[in-house]
C-alpha cells in the first residue's frame, strides 16, 4: 500500500521550498527571457487547472508570483465531460488560457484537437484515487480488492467524480469488480462539485476522488488510496494552449510547477511528484 504523506504543515513547506523555487524560478527566467523578482516587465498568465493539482498548485502560485512579479489568474473545471465548467466545454466555446492544467489522456486529446500546442506536456505528479466517510461514522475496509468490492456493496449511497477518476471507477473497475450493475441505484456521479463536499452533506455515505481532492476536506476522515493491484495512476499535465497570448511566461510557470524543489509540496497534497528531486 502506498503511504500518503499528509503530517507537514502548508506554510513549514512554504518556508522549507521557498529559496529552492525562487532559485527554479530565476534560473527559468533568464533561460526563456521573462521576467526575474524585481524586473520591471511582468505577465498575466491565464490557467485553467482540474481540481487533481489544484491542492499543490494553490500552495505553489503564490510563490511563483513573488518570485516573479508575475499574475496568475486562475479557472477551474474537471478534466473531462460536458459540465459547462469542465476544461474540454470551456474551450470548446473559446475561452482563452495560457496554461492548461489538467489528466494526461485528455490534455493529450485536447492536444490532438489543436486546443493544445504539440509538444507542450510537462507531467507535474502522478494521483491516486482514495475514500472519505463523514467524520464519526463508520470506516470502512478498503484495504484489499475483496474488502473494497464487499464496501461498496454495502454502502447504502456512493458518490464519485464526473472526471478522469469516475471515468475510471465506472468504465472499468466497478464492471472488473462485478458490481456496476448492484450498485447501479445507488452511486452518484458528481458534476462540477467535489465529491468531498457531498459526503460532507450527507448526501452520500461514501466517497471516491483523486486523493489531493479529498485530503482538504478536514471535517472527513480519509479511509486510504485504493487497492494497489486496483489503483489507477494518472499524470496531472500541464501544456501551453493553442492561442497563448505569453507563451514563454506559460512555459516558464510550467517549469515552476514542474521543478524538483515542488516536490515537498507536491506531496503533501496526496500525489507523487512526477519527477525525482
Amino acid at each position: 500500500m502506498t503511504a500518503i504523506a499528509t503530517h507537514h504543515h502548508p506554510s513549514q513547506l512554504r518556508r522549507r521550498t521557498l529559496g529552492a523555487l525562487l532559485g527554479a524560478a530565476l534560473c527559468a527566467g533568464l533561460a526563456l527571457g521573462t521576467a526575474a523578482p524585481g524586473a520591471a516587465h511582468a505577465d498575466e498568465i491565464r490557467v485553467v487547472t482540474s481540481g487533481g493539482f489544484s491542492a499543490a498548485y494553490d500552495q505553489l502560485v503564490p510563490l511563483y508570483e513573488q518570485a516573479t512579479g508575475h499574475k496568475v489568474i486562475t479557472s477551474r473545471g474537471a478534466s473531462m465531460g460536458n459540465a459547462s465548467d469542465s476544461i474540454p466545454s470551456r474551450l470548446a466555446r473559446g475561452e482563452q488560457f495560457d496554461v492548461v492544467i489538467l489528466a494526461d489522456a485528455a490534455l493529450d486529446q485536447l492536444a490532438a484537437q489543436g486546443k493544445v500546442e504539440t509538444g507542450s506536456r510537462v507531467d507535474l505528479a502522478r494521483s491516486m484515487i482514495g475514500m472519505s466517510v463523514r467524520k464519526g461514522t463508520p470506516k470502512p475496509d478498503i484495504t484489499t480488492v475483496n474488502a473494497l468490492k464487499q464496501t461498496l456493496l454495502d454502502a447504502k449511497s456512493i458518490a464519485y467524480s464526473a472526471s478522469a477518476s469516475g471515468t475510471y471507477l465506472a468504465n472499468e473497475l466497478f464492471p472488473r469488480l462485478g458490481v456496476a450493475e448492484q450498485i447501479k441505484g445507488k452511486a452518484t456521479r458528481i458534476l462540477s462539485e467535489r465529491v468531498g463536499a457531498v459526503v460532507l452533506r450527507g448526501d452520500a455515505e461514501i466517497g471516491f476522488q483523486q486523493v489531493s481532492e479529498l485530503l482538504p476536506f478536514k471535517e472527513l476522515e480519509f479511509v486510504g488510496p485504493l487497492p494497489d493491484e486496483v489503483q489507477q495512476r494518472v499524470f496531472f499535465s500541464a501544456g501551453v494552449a493553442v492561442g497563448a497570448r505569453n507563451p514563454d511566461t506559460a512555459r516558464h510557470l510550467i517549469s515552476f510547477l514542474a521543478a524538483p524543489a515542488a516536490a515537498p509540496i507536491v506531496r503533501s497534497t496526496g500525489m507523487e511528484p512526477a519527477k525525482k528531486p
